[in-house]
């Protein structure tokens, strides 16, 4: 059995035409079976209506309800922990990753890949600003990190049953499910496909959703912002000084007085800033010690459907 997980978050206007075209795309599927869980983050649409009745008409479709809004990763993070399959692939429930792909993530599985991550080769109905951020997302991210992720990304993935036990040994609040299945190894494999636009309705994922995901995968996956602090704090007392021995040559040797009101508020702004920088810095580290520290968990469940 292969487990398909879709994380569904108001999405009313694409539920019955995903259903419609995972029946025809895993029907061409010989020898394998299937089930569907959506993972519905609170909707507050009509989503919650429409997966009961795709459930009613088809005993392949599984739900799970959280009690509150939780985010897309947690919604993930709960399909894997509750699939059965031998495998799982990981599919957004807008239809932007067409449901053709999951016949080639499972070939590459069956030529050994224990995570097969689908590919973008392409991208349509986005904006020009967004694949630019996108793509420096994950250059970012492989050059400050120790996780090596497709420089164009992937949003689709298939994982191996040996994969998703291993994930499952994880409670991490805040990370990436997509740096934490890079980052367990495993052979790993891909296919392409474009990604297309929205069938129905609009994005979810805020300009402030990502800029979360950005700063809890850095800070997840890599050790550079604390270890850089002492050198950023040398590198600006070696300016102060530099400066100070500017000044008084200045000073002495052309008798140019001090400038004490300029020179005493831009030392101000300029040590101030970056001591305020490497607090904010500090701080993220220690809320997310603390957060983990309180073990709570990481989505809350209202009801299962089977």
């Amino acid at each position: 059995m292969i487990s398909l997980i879709f994380p569904t978050y108001n999405e009313e206007g694409n539920l019955a035409e995903l259903h419609r075209q995972l029946r025809e795309a895993t029907a061409s599927i010989e020898g394998q079976l299937f089930e569907f869980i959506f993972v519905d983050d609170c909707s507050s649409d009509r989503t919650p209506e429409i997966l009961r009745q795709l459930h009613e008409q088809d005993e392949r479709v599984k739900i799970i309800r959280f009690a509150r809004n939780c985010g897309s990763h947690a919604a993930i993070s709960a399909g894997l922990n509750e699939c059965r399959g031998a495998g799982a692939v990981v599919l957004a429930a807008d239809l932007q990753d067409p449901p053709e792909i999951i016949g080639q993530l499972i070939n590459e599985w069956k030529a050994g890949g224990k995570i097969v991550w689908g590919l973008r080769a392409g991208r349509e109905g986005e904006s020009f600003l967004t694949k630019a951020l996108a793509n420096l997302y994950y250059r970012v991210m492989n050059w400050l990190t120790i996780v090596k992720m497709p420089p164009k990304g992937a949003d689709v993935f298939l994982a191996d049953r040996v994969a998703i036990d291993a994930f499952k040994q994880f409670s991490e609040k805040y990370t990436s499910i997509f740096m934490t299945f890079a980052w367990l190894g495993f052979p790993q494999r891909n296919v392409e496909y474009v990604k297309a636009a929205r069938y129905r309705g609009e994005s979810k994922w805020t300009w402030g959703k990502k800029f979360k995901l950005a700063l809890d995968s850095l800070l997840s996956f890599s050790d550079i912002p604390v270890r850089y602090m002492s050198v950023l704090g040398f590198i600006t007392a070696l300016l102060g000084f530099a400066y100070a021995l500017f000044v008084f040559w200045k000073y002495v040797f052309f008798g140019v007085p001090v400038q004490g009101w300029s020179s005493l508020i831009i030392a101000i702004l300029v040590v101030g800033g970056v001591q305020m920088t490497m607090l904010g810095v500090l701080g993220e580290y220690l809320w997310r010690t603390f957060e983990e520290s309180r073990k709570r968990p990481v989505y809350v469940v209202e009801y299962k459907i089977d």
